[in-house]
């Protein structure tokens, strides 16, 4: 599981340095990784290649007749690259990814449990800060799984 936030810089190649930590889990049996946008944020996701693979699949059994799956299909099928780590953890950020997500230098990479979240940095602060002010009571549906979770 991924977990934690870890501030991480890009080098002028476009390359960032996967902390060392998970640098074996998200190699699990391949030294390739997948890199795709979010679909609902201006970041980007990082899986292991094994968990994309079960991703991949649920997503591309969608009906391509229902205008969200197709949509979603397009955007996460349609990005997602394989990268490979290199011998010192690192790996290339495609630049029309490094754009979607507005990769310059400094970025966070945002442990989501089976994956990973890259952003930018200051657009990560800026969406923490407002998630952490917002008032969302009521302006959306709890999932029941919420519900009764103790933390």
């Amino acid at each position: 599981m991924f977990r934690g936030i870890n501030a991480i810089a890009l080098d002028a190649k476009g390359r960032l340095s996967i902390p060392t930590r998970y640098r074996d889990a998200l190699q699990t049996q391949t030294a390739q990784v997948i890199i795709t946008i979010d679909t609902d944020a201006p970041c980007l996701l990082l899986y292991p290649f094994s968990e994309w693979e079960i991703i991949e699949r649920k997503i591309a059994e969608l009906p391509s007749f229902n205008p969200v799956a197709r949509r979603i299909q397009r955007l996460l099928i349609g990005h997602a690259t394989e990268v490979e780590l290199d011998a010192s953890g690192r790996l290339l950020v495609p630049g029309v990814l490094r754009e979607y997500a507005g990769l310059q230098k400094e970025a966070m990479l945002v442990g989501q449990g089976r994956k990973f979240e890259i952003w930018a940095a200051e657009r990560w602060q800026s969406a923490r800060n407002e998630w952490l002010t917002s008032d969302l009571v009521g302006t959306e549906e709890m999932p029941n799984e919420l519900k009764n979770l103790s933390l």
